[in-house]
């Protein structure tokens, strides 16, 4: 069984699913959505193409249960417009710096 190496994504706040399975977005979106709100990117555009429809539909279910999603809503026609969806992510909790005396 092929076991390919991992995919570096660069966290710039667009990810294309064309190179992944549709098996894998499930882990994979959280996890670059986590990734950029680390970076402090809170404007996402997610690519999951046209097609049948199905990926987006999935992407979208993903997307309405976790809590650092502020909305998420389709791209305009500059930014793929039905093919990709803009999600608005919530900012990274800021830990405050503990006291030591």
């Amino acid at each position: 069984m092929y076991d390919p190496e991992p995919i570096e994504l660069p966290i710039d706040g667009t990810l294309d699913l064309h190179t992944f399975h549709p098996r894998e977005v499930k882990d994979l979106v959280p996890d670059y959505l986590a990734a950029c709100q680390e970076q402090g990117i809170l404007q996402v555009r997610i690519i999951h193409g046209k097609g049948t429809g199905t990926l987006r539909r999935t992407i979208h279910s993903v997307l309405a249960r976790l809590p650092e999603v502020v909305s998420f809503r389709l791209a305009g026609e500059d930014a793929g417009g039905w093919g990709s969806t803009i999600v608005i992510l919530r900012p990274a909790e800021s830990h405050p710096a503990t006291e030591t005396d």
